[in-house]
């Protein structure tokens, strides 16, 4: 078995926030065929923000609707814009949670959905958490309806470990994300 080669392509699709290319493929038997590619523009960042004393630490969730999926809980992420990921991760946490952090530690990647997209991402863990004062212009809230969010909430560990069991956490990154945030914590084996 050989791996996959890209033999040409062309762009079928861009905005500020993607590109979608057409591909002409080798295949790892060595066939040829076609492979349709999103690309992201902006790297994403995924905030797993924890408060509390340890063992009784809360997570903080937000209820988001997505176009795509409708609503559901997830952890305050987007993309990066451009800006270091750190920066990005903290602006993330105070425009969709209205927190601040006081201590930040950067778990590591994670790619979404690797089958059809080159979509990076990077978990930050967030503690020692506050509201962010606002300043003039848009709101926290403002942000909020913007980004669909209609809920903030904060979530005791044993809580989010029934939401997860019960299906009622279904996005991958969130999955991903809490479960680095879980290792990090030495909430897992």
């Amino acid at each position: 078995m050989g791996r996959w080669q890209r033999l040409g392509g062309h762009v079928v699709h861009e905005n500020p926030w993607m590109v979608v290319t057409q591909d002409e493929v080798l295949r790892p038997d060595g066939t040829p065929g076609e492979y349709g590619v999103v690309t992201v523009r902006s790297e994403a960042v995924f905030v797993v923000a924890v408060d509390g004393a340890p063992g009784a630490e809360e997570v903080v969730l937000v209820r988001c609707d997505r176009y795509t999926t409708g609503e559901g809980w997830e952890v305050p992420a987007g993309g990066a814009d451009g800006d270091d990921l750190l920066a990005g991760a903290r602006r993330e946490l105070a425009e969709e949670a209205g927190l601040r952090a006081e201590r930040w530690r950067d778990l590591g990647p994670v790619t979404s959905l690797n089958g059809i997209c080159r979509a990076p991402g990077r978990v930050f863990l967030a503690q020692g958490l506050e509201p962010v004062e606002t300043e003039q212009g848009p709101g926290v809230a403002d942000e909020q309806a913007l980004e669909g969010i209609s809920e903030v909430r904060r979530v005791p560990w044993p809580e989010l470990m029934g939401m997860l069991a019960r299906g009622e956490v279904t996005d991958g990154e969130t999955l991903a994300a809490l479960l680095l945030a879980a290792v990090a914590l030495g909430r897992v084996c």
